[in-house]
Order: C-alpha cells, then sequence, then structure tokens
C-alpha cells in the first residue's frame, strides 16, 4: 500500500506479524522498557466499513470481533488484553492517574469512571489505550521517572490544551520534570483535510497568542478555516515545557489515508476505531 505522507514530520515505521499493521515513532522506539504503537485497519477480523481492525466496541461491531482484534494486535505488538486500560473520551481534558487497581478496565471488567480523555501510570505492565478517527493521539514518556501518558486531543482537547494538563498531571503525580519527557504526536487529521467553522478558529484565538494563528489556521471560503491540530499540540507540548528536538510529529494523516486508517471526514461517519497503545514493560 503506498501511504500519503504530509508536512516535514517523523516518517513513522510500519511494522507487520501475521498480517497485523501498526505504526510507531522512531524516537519512542529507543526508549528502554517502553512498548507503544498506533494500530491500522489491517490485520482483522471485522467486516464491511469496520474492516478489518476495528477496536471500538461501540460502532455496531460484533463484540467477539472486537476481541478478536485485540487479541491479535496484542499477540503482534507483545502485550497481554488482561493489562489493557481504557479512557472514557468525552472531548474533555480530564486525566486519569492509573493504578494497579484500574488493570483491565475497559476490556477484561468495566470502567468505573468517566469523562476521561487521558491516561497516566508508572506501574510496569499496564498498556494504556486511547481511541481514534481523525483526533491526535499524543504520547508521552518520562524515562527518568519511568512514567508514561496518553491523551486523546481532538480541537476541543487541544484548545483546552489536553496535551499540558498530562504533562502537569505527571510532574504532579511522579514528580516528572518536562525536560525530561520524550513526545509524539500520532496520526491524525492533517490540516488540508481539516476544514472548521469560525466558531471554532474563534476558540484558537482565545486560546492561542497572535504570533501562532498564521501557523495554526487560514481561511478559505467565507467562514471557513483550515486548521492545524500538529502544530497547535506542538505548541501545547512546548509550553508544557517538552524541549521542541523532543517532540516527534507524525507525517500520516488520517484522511489522507482512508485504506491504511479509519477517518471519520473520509467515511462520513461510517468507520470504525484506531487505537494508541503505550506500556511500561
Amino acid at each position: 500500500m503506498e501511504l500519503i505522507r504530509k508536512g516535514t514530520g517523523e516518517e513513522l515505521i510500519v511494522n507487520e506479524r501475521e498480517g497485523v499493521v501498526w505504526l510507531t515513532f522512531p524516537a519512542l522506539e529507543l526508549i528502554p522498557g517502553v512498548r507503544h504503537g498506533f494500530s491500522t485497519r489491517l490485520g482483522g477480523v471485522s467486516e464491511d466499513h469496520l474492516s478489518s481492525m476495528n477496536l471500538s466496541f461501540s460502532r455496531g461491531d460484533k463484540e467477539e470481533n472486537v476481541r478478536e482484534n485485540y487479541r491479535r494486535i496484542g499477540m503482534a505488538m507483545g502485550f497481554s488484553t488482561e493489562n489493557l486500560v481504557f479512557s472514557d473520551q468525552t472531548h474533555t481534558v480530564n486525566v486519569r492517574k492509573v493504578s494497579e487497581e484500574d488493570r483491565g478496565k475497559g476490556f477484561a471488567r468495566p470502567r468505573d469512571y468517566h469523562d476521561v480523555d487521558g491516561l497516566i501510570t508508572n506501574v510496569p505492565g499496564l498498556v494504556l489505550a486511547t481511541f481514534y478517527a481523525d483526533c491526535v493521539p499524543l504520547y508521552f514518556v518520562d524515562p527518568v521517572k519511568r512514567a508514561i501518558g496518553l491523551a486523546h486531543s481532538g480541537w476541543r482537547g487541544t484548545v483546552g490544551k489536553i496535551g499540558k494538563a498530562t504533562v502537569e498531571k505527571m510532574q504532579k503525580e511522579y514528580g516528572s520534570n518536562p525536560k525530561d519527557i520524550i513526545a509524539g504526536i500520532g496520526p491524525s487529521i492533517c490540516q488540508d483535510c481539516y476544514e472548521v467553522s469560525d466558531d471554532v478558529i474563534c476558540e484558537f484565538r482565545k486560546a492561542f497568542s497572535e504570533n501562532y494563528w498564521p501557523e495554526l489556521f487560514y481561511p478559505t471560503t467565507e467562514g471557513k478555516y483550515q486548521l492545524n491540530l500538529w502544530r497547535a499540540n506542538q505548541y501545547v507540548m512546548k509550553e508544557a515545557g517538552i524541549p521542541e528536538k523532543q517532540i516527534s510529529v507524525t507525517d500520516l494523516c488520517t484522511c489522507c489515508n482512508p485504506e491504511l486508517l479509519f477517518s471519520h471526514r473520509a467515511s462520513k461517519g461510517r468507520r470504525g476505531n484506531l487505537a494508541a497503545f503505550l506500556e511500561i514493560k
């Protein structure tokens, strides 16, 4: 499959094992003792518009298909599905500290929390999981304090600066120094594909310095703009204190690569979900 790569971001690694395909960041691959990845549509058992690696229980798929998909990607990447801990995404900036008591929540047993778009932990063996079909996955690894964070950032999460909220939560709970954190901005919709209305841009004007506006958005037709979530989240991470050289930005747009990645916009809402995974081994 020929990929459409965008911008000047880091070229993600395409991994394949027994038909399952997932993506990784070169910079995060270099960190000892950490496992990470971003799923693709390839290698699962789901059918039709959910084909084939759908990782959502709420998109109309058969439960047994979704569970088999998780089994397959877990086997490929090397994690146990019993160790998964899911977010409960509602476009908030809420970040939850995940402990041993949370092991399995969302997959092996029910969640007892709601409205959580970010997860952090320092517990080895817990596999953080967040979900996507155009929004931005944010990865955070502190190799010094041995802590990790994973956050879902749509336009609301980006305006609310969930990336900064995740770093601050890691500082509070684990004593992380932002200067030590290695971060990644994962596959999501690119600026060329992401048209938004004036009310969204009004929120970005409030949240970001005017100096950033030319790089974050530009007008097209009356009342419409093209918005750059990749650049916005990079600014959020830098504002949180992460050095720019330690922030990897994706080169893959979900909407430009609909055969590889689920995209809400490209499919007009008929799609499954991708997932980001992050674990301290």
